[in-house]
């Protein structure tokens, strides 16, 4: 569905997967600059929401997330995952609680999936899932932080928050950051300790959930088999990378593109998920375009090596 945000003068829509919301407003570096410095709000409304409700919500979650949440304090934010047997990245999903219901927000067009599977896992515990993205809808603020939100409060929100900046702004944020987004900087074959998330998703002293034991072997033997990696790229080609794309070296394709965007102070920018191997020196070819990699994960253990935003 299309955000009423849509109506305010410049907006231009984003392409798939983020269509519905804006794009820009037609100042793309200033509403960079505004989005920094703490002044505006981002839609997020394409988003997905989830509310998971019930008394043994936490518990329940507790026991098939990588995330530890049977004792989360309302109003705490945290990232969750769900993992494959063999510890890859299934769905992934930023929530908060309440005290009554988590409330979850993942990907445009996850939700279905992920109720899906939540409700499967529900056996005879006190839990109720519902996808309520036609009523609640995500709004982004300085820093990388979300609320959920009345999706009918979306057309007041200028008046509260001041003019909203487009997505753009967010994801060149976001990618400055290294701040993965499930689905579109990962693939099938993703593991959390190749793209930064251990420690943000991964809670790393809790056992006991599906995919753990691939998660605690790489992370105690070290060496995941790739790294999420920051590219910078050649600012006088005229096209960014397109989502998907190889990732070469020396002609051999080493990795693939996930996001990309033109920052106002950095130029243009990736996120790539490369072969551990492939020297961190290197020159690389994203889509064509030259790149030099900026190292985002720590290619012995998996964890985060830059600061990201919070």
């Amino acid at each position: 569905m299309s955000s009423p945000l849509l109506a305010l003068q410049g907006a231009v829509s984003g392409d798939a997967p983020d269509q519905g919301v804006a794009a820009h407003y037609g100042a793309i570096a200033a509403e960079q600059r505004r989005l920094a410095e703490g002044r505006t709000f981002v839609d997020l409304s394409h988003r997905d929401v989830v509310t998971i409700s019930g008394p043994d919500r936490l518990t329940w979650l507790h026991s098939l997330t990588t995330q530890f949440l049977e004792n989360l304090a309302p109003g705490v934010p945290t990232e969750v995952l769900l993992l494959s047997p063999q510890g890859r990245i299934e769905h992934g999903f930023s929530g908060i609680d309440d005290g009554e219901t988590f409330w979850a927000h993942t990907e445009p067009g996850a939700g279905a999936a992920l109720v899906q599977f939540l409700d499967r896992m529900r056996f005879m515990l006190r839990v109720e899932i519902a996808l309520v993205t036609d009523d609640w809808a995500v709004i982004g603020l300085p820093g990388q932080r979300w609320e959920i939100r009345p999706r009918g409060s979306l057309a007041d929100l200028p008046a509260e928050l001041g003019d909203p900046v487009g997505l753009w702004a967010w994801e060149a944020e976001r990618i400055e950051a290294g701040l993965v987004r499930v689905g579109l900087d990962t693939d099938d074959k993703t593991i959390p300790n190749e793209v930064g998330l251990l420690g943000v998703a991964v809670h790393l002293d809790k056992g006991c959930y599906r995919g753990q034991e691939t998660v605690a072997r790489v992370h105690t033997l070290g060496r995941p088999p790739r790294r999420l990696v920051r590219l910078l790229l050649d600012g006088s080609v005229d096209h960014l990378p397109a989502h998907g794309s190889d990732v070469t070296l020396d002609g051999v394709r080493v990795g693939f593109v996930g996001s990309a965007a033109r920052h106002h102070e950095l130029g243009p920018i990736a996120l790539a998920v490369v072969k551990r191997t492939v020297d961190a020196g290197a020159t690389l070819l994203a889509d064509g375009v030259a790149a030099n990699q900026e190292l985002l994960v720590d290619p012995e253990a998996g964890l985060h090596v830059r600061p990201v935003l919070r």
